[in-house]
């Protein structure tokens, strides 16, 4: 079987082509440049709990090490302090900040110790060409020539030749927001915490009042970020060094400390959503299938997600075949998602960002906007919170045994720690991302006695057997908790780490049908008996 065709060596495509040797299957990355990226402190990405996790998996690297956990957040309205949030040490729930070319060197090292990855530099892509059993794409430059694959995923940015060779529409809005940006080197009042300074007092009212966001990297470093008022006014070297000087004066009583700048440049947000995400073998992920970036910063977690959920679907079609469903379910499910957070952003920025209207005359108002803004910079909230596939064709329906937990079908799990067959004690997240289902088992005090004393207990045989006969590899785990599981409720888990269902005890059909739908099979039997009643 030939390999997967990855178009793009940034983080979305290195991620993809890592995702795809850990379900082993090989790939072809084709870069279009010289396989190293330049220093850009200005250019950096935050990273939530599920999409950090996931990088870290991949590369094996504690991206803590290189970048910065916030230790907490602050919101500022003129002199007034809105909100405070405090992450206590290791708390996974903090945002991570890290400068983007460092998490691409973290990947790409990853790559080059991966032999199921091909890197290919200086290779343009220029054509493509599909046929039954395979894909064909041509590259120009010193190395141009043919590749043969088995699929093609664009990767390749919101300019994508992948997307136009497909002439898929990409429509939007562009320019919804500006940043003028820098990266300086400065001691600031809170060190490790982040902060959003709403209508700073020692900006004019109006609509260039604007804010202020100060994101914290290593090394004493700081992302500022100054969103601007409309238009296309150009931000001058000039321009920008009096917004540092006067922002990090009213941040420190007025004199303006000293401070090295190392980077800058202008953020521009578009919002853009590609009509379709596949056309037979090819696939569209990250900004060629989507850009947003509200609140300045990059939207990388949603082309990390893409990512996520395309390796497990392509990983058994690239193994068995036949699994159509799976990959249409693709563009159902992160389409889907993508669009809602456009839909929320859309909505919410221009009430946020409004020079006056209610929030003048209803108590609280400010208040609430700026809620919505610390969610969205926190990942939580229809600004920020990773979506759930919960009208996904993959979620299984009229399950008798389905109960309710904290987590909704389709979202994302929490990551509890589990018992692994081989008796070791893991994360649930360190566990995902390998191809199979995992089912786990709720069973309080498991965690203080030998695996061996309950493997062949209770519940456990019939269990083991339920799950030996899913339709899809399986892995079964233990667990003391989980938030809102009963004693000896069943959960089944995507390998994307998105729940599938909770049932109330070992229930083999229920589980059996779950697991069925949950990798295609249903759907693709339902697609077919619609197809021969027409």
């Amino acid at each position: 079987m030939d390999p997967v065709i990855v178009v793009g060596a940034g983080p979305v495509g290195l991620t993809l082509a890592l995702a795809l040797a850990r379900q082993e299957v090989p790939s072809v990355v084709l870069d279009e440049g010289p396989g190293k990226d330049e220093p850009r402190p200005a250019r950096t990405v935050v990273l939530r709990e599920d999409t950090a996790a996931l990088l870290e998996r991949l590369t094996g690297v504690a991206l803590g090490d290189h970048g910065v956990r916030w230790a907490g957040w602050r919101s500022l309205r003129r002199k007034q302090v809105m909100s405070e949030v405090d992450f206590t040490d290791a708390d996974p729930a903090a945002p991570l900040h890290i400068a983007q070319h460092v998490l691409t060197a973290a990947l790409r090292a990853a790559v080059a110790d991966e032999p199921l990855v091909r890197m290919a530099v200086d290779s343009r892509l220029d054509a493509i060409e599909q046929d039954r059993s395979g894909i064909t794409a041509h590259t120009r430059g010193p190395k141009g020539t043919w590749w043969r694959g088995s699929y093609l995923v664009g990767c390749d940015g919101p300019r994508s030749t992948v997307r136009k060779l497909l002439d898929i529409r990409f429509p939007g809005r562009t320019a919804v927001e500006r940043h003028a940006v820098a990266a300086l080197r400065a001691e600031l009042p809170w060190e490790g915490r982040a902060l959003l300074h709403r209508m700073p007092p020692w900006r004019q009212s109006g609509p260039s009042a604007g804010e202020v966001t100060a994101r914290p990297l290593p090394d004493g470093v700081w992302r500022l970020d100054w969103l601007l008022p409309p238009g296309k006014d150009l931000v001058t070297p000039e321009i920008l060094v009096t917004r540092i000087r006067e922002t990090l004066a009213g941040w420190t009583d007025g004199t303006t400390p000293p401070y090295d700048l190392l980077d800058t440049g202008v953020h521009t947000v578009h919002h853009r959503l590609a009509r379709r995400w596949r056309a037979g073998r090819v696939f569209l992920a990250g900004d060629a299938a989507h850009l947003l970036g509200a609140l300045g910063t990059q939207g990388l977690d949603e082309g990390l997600r893409d990512a996520d959920n395309l390796a497990w679907k392509l990983a058994p079609a690239w193994h068995h075949g036949h699994h159509e469903a799976l990959l249409d379910s693709y563009q159902t499910e992160r389409r889907a998602v993508v669009a809602a957070r456009l839909r929320a952003a859309d909505q919410v920025l221009p009430v946020l960002r409004g020079g006056g209207g209610l929030r003048h005359i209803v108590p609280g108002a400010a208040r609430g906007h700026d809620a919505l803004l610390t969610d969205g910079h926190l990942g939580r909230g229809p600004l920020g919170a990773p979506g759930a596939y919960a009208g996904s064709p993959l979620a299984p329906r009229h399950l008798e045994g389905e109960i309710p937990v904290d987590t909704a079908p389709g979202a994302p799990v929490t990551d509890v720690r589990v018992t692994a067959e081989d008796g070791s004690f893991v994360r649930l997240r360190d566990r995902l991302g390998r191809g199979a289902l995992l089912v786990v088992l709720i069973a309080p005090g498991t965690g203080v006695w030998d695996r061996k004393h309950w493997v062949s207990a209770g519940v456990m045989p019939r269990l083991a057997a339920a799950v030996t006969a899913l339709p899809h590899r399986a892995e079964l785990l233990v667990a003391e908790e989980y938030p809102g599981a009963p004693a000896h409720s069943v959960l089944l888990v995507r390998p994307d780490g998105h729940l599938v269902t909770a049932l109330s005890g070992v229930r083999p059909a229920d589980l059996y049908a779950a697991a069925e739908v949950a990798v295609g099979g249903a759907v693709k039997e339902e697609a077919q008996a619609a197809s021969s009643a027409r």
